[in-house]
């Protein structure tokens, strides 16, 4: 069938998530990939195409929690409106 799956690219400047937590942003998309770090966390890394004041940007995360909540949303609900809090030591979308 020769079927192959074009990777994701994603623009814009990373950005560390202590800087957008509590602000509104827009999930355009995400992608999970394996971690460099692989004996932290389950070994994956969240990266995550998001929209903070008009501006692309790619988060870079190894946070479970946010992985296990964005792999639930359906492709068809991209993009949307979200905000990252922490709670205890988990962060979640809002």
């Amino acid at each position: 069938m020769n079927i192959q799956v074009e990777p994701k690219s994603f623009t814009g400047d990373k950005i560390k998530i202590d800087k957008i937590l509590g602000k509104e942003i827009i999930i355009h998309d995400y992608d999970i990939k394996e971690s460099k770090y692989k004996d932290k966390g389950n070994g994956r890394c969240l990266h995550l195409q998001l929209e903070l004041s008009g501006e692309k940007r790619l988060l870079f995360s190894g946070s479970t929690y946010l992985m296990d909540l964005i792999e639930k949303v359906n492709d068809d609900d991209f993009p949307f409106l979200a905000t990252i809090v922490k709670e205890e030591e988990y962060f979640k979308f809002t």
